[in-house]
C-alpha cells in the first residue's frame, strides 16, 4: 500500500503522461471543433484579442471563450501573452478562412460525421463490421465537403514535395479529387492531363477544370476505376486514394492497367494511407485504418502488400514520401 512515507516514483519511460494524453485526445478534438465552429480562430484573424473581446465577437460567454482559447493555447494553436490571444502560424494558415487552405469543412466532417461513427467503434471491434452510415442529403454534403477539403490539403502537400517540372503527359487514374492534377498543372505550364475517373465524377471534374481555367489542358475519359484500361504513353501516372477502396485482386488489376498506360521509365505516384512494416508505425496511417473501417469497411493496406502489387504489375518502387498531415506517396518507375 502506498503511503506518504513511500511515494510512487516513475522512470521517464514509465511515466503515465503519454497514456493520459492519448486517452483524453477526444477532449482536445471536440474543443477544436467547437472553436472552429464558433469562429474563435476567425475572430483572431485581424489581430490579438482578450477574453472579453473574443466573447463579444463570437457570441460565446466569457467563460466558454476562456475555456476554448486556453485549450487551443495548450494545444499550441493559439499564443497567449498578458491575457491576450493570437494565432499560431498553422492556425493562421488553415483556420481563419484567409490563409493558405481553410480546413473548416474538414473539421465539420470530423465533428458531424466521423465523431459519431467512432461512438460505434466498440461494436465494430467486437463484430468486425463497419458502423451504420445513416446519411441524408445534408450529411452527404458535409461528408463530401470535408473529404474533398482534406484531399485538397493532400494535394497541396504533394505539390510542395514533388517536382512536376520534368513531365509532359499525366494520367490521373481513378481518384476522387481533381486537386492533385490541378496542382500539377499549375506547377508545370507545359503539362497536359487526362482524367480517367468513374463516370459519376464527370460533371464535378468538368466544373473544377473550368473554374481553374485549365480545361484546355485536360481531357476527361469516364470509366469505372476497377476495369478502366486507359492505354497510352503517359510519362506520369497518379493513383490517388484508390487502393483503400478496392480489394487486393482489383488493385492488382488497376496497377497493371496503369502500367499498360505508361511508357518505359514513366513515374507512378500512388497516394494513400498505408501500414508500416518498420518497428514504429506512423500514427496517422494506423488511425485512418480504424476510421476507414468504422465508416464504410474500406481497407488501409500494408505498404509491403502494395510494393508486391507494384512489382507484379511492372513498377519498381523508387522512394516513399510521407506528406505532413496527409497520406504517404509511393513513387515508382515503369520497368
Amino acid at each position: 500500500m502506498t503511503t506518504s512515507e513511500s511515494p510512487v516514483t516513475f522512470t521517464t519511460s514509465a511515466a503515465p503522461d503519454r497514456i493520459v494524453d492519448i486517452a483524453i485526445g477526444y477532449m482536445g478534438a471536440k474543443q477544436l471543433f467547437a472553436a472552429a465552429r464558433t469562429g474563435l480562430f476567425r475572430a483572431l484573424a485581424e489581430g490579438e484579442r482578450d477574453v472579453a473581446q473574443l466573447a463579444s465577437v463570437t457570441g460565446l460567454s466569457e467563460r466558454m471563450a476562456r475555456i476554448l482559447a486556453d485549450a487551443m493555447n495548450g494545444l499550441g494553436l493559439l499564443e497567449r501573452e498578458g491575457g491576450r490571444y493570437r494565432l499560431a502560424p498553422d492556425a493562421a494558415a488553415h483556420l481563419t478562412g484567409e490563409g493558405e487552405l481553410d480546413l473548416h469543412p474538414f473539421l465539420g466532417f470530423l465533428n458531424e460525421i466521423s465523431y459519431g461513427h467512432w461512438l460505434q467503434f466498440d461494436t465494430t471491434v467486437d463484430t468486425a463490421k463497419p458502423g451504420e452510415l445513416e446519411m441524408d442529403e445534408g450529411r452527404w454534403g458535409t461528408f463530401m465537403g470535408g473529404v474533398m477539403r482534406y484531399n485538397a490539403l493532400h494535394a497541396a502537400m504533394l505539390a510542395r514535395s514533388f517536382d512536376f517540372g520534368p513531365y509532359r503527359n499525366l494520367l490521373d487514374l481513378g481518384g476522387l479529387s481533381p486537386d492533385f492534377t490541378l496542382g500539377a498543372l499549375r506547377a508545370n505550364p507545359g503539362l497536359r492531363a487526362r482524367f480517367v475517373f468513374d463516370p459519376a465524377s464527370t460533371e464535378s471534374l468538368t466544373e473544377a477544370l473550368d473554374a481553374a481555367g485549365l480545361a484546355d489542358r485536360a481531357t476527361v475519359d469516364p470509366a469505372p476505376t476497377d476495369t478502366a484500361r486507359p492505354g497510352g504513353e503517359h510519362d506520369l501516372v497518379m493513383v490517388n486514394h484508390v487502393i483503400h477502396r478496392f480489394t487486393a485482386e482489383q488493385n492488382r488489376a488497376i496497377l497493371a492497367n496503369a502500367r499498360a498506360a505508361a511508357r518505359p521509365g514513366a513515374t507512378l505516384l500512388l497516394l494513400d494511407f498505408l501500414l508500416d512494416d518498420d518497428d514504429r508505425q506512423r500514427p496517422i496511417d494506423a488511425l485512418h485504418a480504424g476510421e476507414y473501417f468504422v465508416i464504410d469497411g474500406t481497407v488501409v493496406y500494408p505498404e509491403s502488400d502494395v510494393t508486391a502489387w507494384l512489382e507484379a504489375a511492372g513498377w519498381r518502387r523508387r522512394e516513399v514520401i510521407a506528406l505532413p498531415g496527409s497520406p504517404r506517396v509511393v513513387v515508382a518507375e515503369a520497368v
